[in-house]
């Protein structure tokens, strides 16, 4: 059976300064652009079944930089939705709340168009992802070619994704760093999924 591939979408100027972003849509910065140029040969060689990405542009031009296609969008690869911790870092949120945990706890209620996301219903999006994944893979082995799927999203929904892959609870996500640009495997070993290589982030030339 093939592999699963994710990929992490190129750096964007929320992301270079550590700003939660999931429904903002911003674009890929010069930086970004070349990340997801650098991510083609790692996926060469590789025979694609199915390419899903986010709806959201910086994933959907990464793909295309990438050199994947043809694409297919996933609603449930969206990022995490951060409620009212949409734009602002990590060390802003601890300044009043010390002990906060994004895996644990989740996010302050928001907007009511964007109200915020537990960990456990991030969960339960890539578990619909991976039922997609895995129909894939099996359909890819009956055509008799074999193929990887690849995924283009975001950081914290693809670290959730990666954990409830191996059998882990989504919070589980905490233990799994993605990197802009990053390409990772997930296959599996005597019948158990498996992480085959992780966060590899090739060399970009400008």
């Amino acid at each position: 059976m093939g592999e699963l591939i994710l990929v992490r979408h190129g750096e964007t100027s929320w992301s270079r300064t550590m700003k939660h972003t999931s429904w903002t849509d911003l674009p890929l910065t010069e930086a970004g652009e070349a990340q997801a140029r650098a991510v083609a040969p790692l996926l060469a060689e590789r025979r694609i079944a199915l390419t899903l990405t986010s709806p959201l542009a910086r994933a959907r031009r990464t793909a295309e930089l990438a050199g994947l296609g043809p694409t297919f969008v996933d609603a449930d690869l969206h990022e995490w939705d951060y409620g009212a911790y949409e734009g602002i870092t990590s060390v802003e949120i601890h300044r009043e709340r010390p002990d906060w945990d994004l895996w644990t706890q989740g996010v302050a209620e928001g907007p009511p168009e964007h109200p915020g996301e537990t960990p456990q219903e991030v969960g339960e999006r890539a578990d619909r992802v991976l039922k997609t994944v895995d129909a894939a893979l099996r359909d890819a082995d009956l055509d008799g070619d074999g193929g990887d799927v690849v995924l283009v999203a975001h950081a914290h929904f693809l670290r959730v994704l990666a954990a409830r892959r191996l059998g882990l609870p989504a919070s589980a996500g905490a233990l799994f760093r993605l990197d802009t640009g990053s390409v990772s495997r997930l296959g599996t070993e005597h019948g158990r999924p498996v992480v085959a290589a992780w966060n590899e982030t090739p060399a970009v030339t400008q």
